[in-house]
């Protein structure tokens, strides 16, 4: 059920003009008298036509027309001379190439272009490797695979949990909790000893800890030891985390490891589904929520705690040569002054951010997951939402912050597209 839904969301961005970037360029330039030409080829292999231009060659290949500008094609050259295979590095100084350079030959056969420079040397690349990693070709294809959803999406789709001890040694237990985590933005570990040290071993199988102001693994109670709602029994709003860092943590890790009373349910929402409906709904609202910098502010005045961070960033990040969005900062909580946009953006941003919050405290939108102890929470904090309902009762959680560059890493080691 997953698979088809997938196919479908990736159909959908791939056909969705909507939010593309109007301000990059666009268009061949001026045409040389090189006509273009279609070579026979075998059936299984698309046919290939290329034509020059002032300053670039437009290959047509499949479905795909690629327009790679002369200086892309020699600084890409993977030749022994310019690039080292073993390291995975280039070797070409790039300064060193004549912006104006243009190949003195081109010939393209069944599979491979073939370029030839006017110093002799001879560039080859694979057609497929240009379609997969020309402007064209990434336009069209998505960085992560993900599965949008709402509650209801997700208990149809029967997400197991992983047993600890598969979790720790075995690889094949390890992938399935990544792919898990990597399609919904959640996942969860089941048998875990409810212990602080415990938590630590579960946490660096995946990742480096990111250590910050909260240290590298916390504890979580009602005692108001810092300076923030989340130290009380009060309910939170749905929120992602440290948005007033300049780069919020990757990865939060939730472990309860008692709670003697009621309430303190989590709250979960898939923040790019909701941001999804916003884009299909108004997608001028998603653009400004994209391109509007917002400032978040954390001050801490407790105990031996000071500290003072500012955050800075739009609501929604994406790739900007595929709008593929791959970052939410969302927390009213600590929404600093708005004051970075002129007045006449200000009205408008406010209902872009209404109807994104609309979205996003949709109660068929919302899971709610009682933790307990034993069962650890990976969430993805930038892209989900937490919270938590109102709690009696003394209530102990532990956890700590990822480093997302390490989670992907070994998602990527697996052999997973992250």
């Amino acid at each position: 059920m997953w698979c088809q839904r997938l196919a479908w969301l990736l159909r959908g961005r791939r056909g969705s003009t909507s939010g593309r970037w109007p301000w990059l360029p666009r268009g061949p330039g001026p045409v040389l008298a090189a006509p273009a030409r279609c070579h026979p080829t075998a059936p299984a292999s698309p046919c290939c036509a290329w034509q020059l231009h002032q300053d670039h060659l437009e290959l047509s290949y499949g479905s795909t027309v690629m327009r790679l500008d002369f200086v892309w094609l020699r600084d890409h050259c993977r030749s022994a001379s310019c690039y080292n295979a073993k390291t995975k590095q280039r070797s070409l100084d790039t300064a060193s190439v004549d912006l104006a350079i243009r190949p003195q030959a081109v010939r393209v056969d069944e599979t491979t272009l073939f370029l030839t420079w006017p110093d002799g040397h001879v560039t080859r690349y694979g057609l497929e490797w240009l379609a997969r990693n020309s402007y064209e070709g990434q336009k069209q294809q998505v960085m992560h695979p993900r599965i949008l959803w709402n509650a209801e999406i997700y208990r149809q789709a029967q997400v197991p949990s992983i047993d600890c001890r598969s979790f720790l040694e075995t690889n094949e237990g390890l992938k399935e909790f990544l792919q898990n985590f990597l399609l919904y933005g959640i996942a969860f570990v089941e048998n875990v000893t409810p212990t602080k040290e415990d938590t630590k071993i579960l946490a660096e199988r995946i990742s480096i800890i990111r250590e910050t102001i909260y240290g590298r693994m916390w504890y979580f109670t009602s005692d108001f030891s810092r300076g923030d709602t989340a130290y009380t029994k009060l309910a939170l709003d749905r929120h992602t985390d440290t948005t007033y860092f300049q780069e919020p943590c990757g990865i939060q890790v939730f472990h309860c490891l008692k709670h003697e009373g009621t309430g303190g349910r989590t709250l979960l929402v898939d923040g790019f589904h909701a941001a999804e409906q916003v884009l299909r709904q108004a997608p001028e609202h998603f653009q400004l929520l994209a391109k509007v910098p917002l400032k978040h502010e954390y001050v801490e005045n407790v105990g031996g705690c000071h500290n003072h961070m500012i955050g800075v960033g739009p609501v929604l990040n994406v790739y900007p040569w595929n709008n593929e969005l791959y970052l939410i900062r969302y927390n009213n909580y600590d929404r600093a002054v708005f004051n970075t946009v002129p007045h006449d953006v200000v009205r408008r941003w406010y209902h872009a951010h209404r109807a994104l919050t609309a979205e996003l405290r949709r109660p068929d939108n919302e899971l709610w997951v009682k933790l307990k102890p034993g069962k650890a929470l990976f969430v993805d904090n930038w892209r989900v939402l937490h919270g938590r309902e109102a709690f009696t009762g003394y209530r102990q959680l532990c956890g700590c912050y990822l480093t997302r560059d390490d989670v992907l890493n070994t998602a990527r080691l697996l052999g997973l597209q992250a």
